[in-house]
């Protein structure tokens, strides 16, 4: 689990939001501050203030509906997409604002990848779905630069060995953890700084969910990831720190050890002992 060094400081809690004893040996990735969304009248995030810290894993757990996967998408402006959203507050990535309007779009979904619930390859190859980003953001100078591109984010996806042979086979032919793996080499390939992951292995079976967990422990070597999980036996295995969502507000905020075995707040205890949820 954790690696992180933890120093017993600054444990006061910041609003209604409990936080645990803040991570040192590490910088702040993602900074939100009083991040909220509504669709039309539905507030589905309430003023959500945390820093994520780099090259390291990030879950987030709750029961369904409690804004998990709204915060994901706060992160890379996936509810710019939805016609009735509407967000207030700040998203930082490296200090630098996201919502701001200068910043495209398209950009920042390349710099902060996404990997959604169940497996979604493009209707291409397998080597096409690889290829796809670099292409289109003009990563790759020749075809020479754009195979190395395609099989170093197969091997870092932990798949290259597996369909190395059969790079122009639809991604479709590919079963479900492998499709999931293709995705996450498809994500890879644009050399983004975070991704976000939202119930990655809920499609799965346990063989293949155990081989996407080796790869985000893997991954976090490189990367910041958050990851949204139904899992609480997943969010103890992968992550160093986890958060708490309930009703569309953060509950508690923490060093994931500590968030499964001293919770501060008692909705915390009642979730990860499953008396709701």
């Amino acid at each position: 689990m954790a690696d992180i060094e933890f120093l017993d400081t600054s444990s006061e809690p910041r609003g209604d939001t409990l936080y645990h004893p803040v991570t040192v040996g590490y910088e702040t990735k993602v900074a939100t501050q009083g991040v909220s969304v509504r669709y039309g009248e539905k507030v589905a995030l309430k003023d959500v203030t945390m820093d994520i810290p780099s090259r390291a894993v990030t879950a987030c757990i709750g029961p369904s509906g409690c804004g998990k996967s709204t915060f994901l998408r706060a992160i890379n402006r996936m509810n710019d997409t939805i016609d009735n959203a509407q967000v207030s507050g700040s998203v930082l990535i490296d200090g630098e604002e996201v919502n701001d309007r200068s910043v495209d779009p398209v950009v920042l979904r390349a710099r902060v990848g996404m990997v959604f619930q169940k497996p979604n390859p493009f209707p291409k190859t397998i080597y096409e779905n690889v290829a796809y980003g670099p292409k289109i953001h003009g990563l790759a100078g020749d075809r020479d630069q754009l195979d190395g591109i395609v099989e170093t984010s197969l091997k870092k996806a932990g798949l290259w060995d597996e369909v190395a042979d059969r790079l122009t086979h639809p991604g479709t032919s590919l079963s479900g953890g492998q499709q999931q793996r293709l995705v996450i080499a498809r994500a890879i390939a644009v050399n983004p700084e975070v991704i976000l992951m939202d119930e990655p292995c809920s499609a799965l079976d346990p063989i293949a969910t155990a081989r996407i967990e080796e790869l985000i422990d893997e991954l976090r070597e490189n990367y910041t990831l958050i990851i949204v999980t139904h899992s609480m036996a997943q969010a103890a295995r992968v992550s160093q720190m986890t958060a708490f969502f309930h009703l569309g507000a953060l509950v508690e905020y923490g060093p994931t050890e500590e968030i499964f075995t001293n919770p501060r707040d008692q909705r915390t205890q009642d979730y990860i002992t499953g008396r709701f949820g």
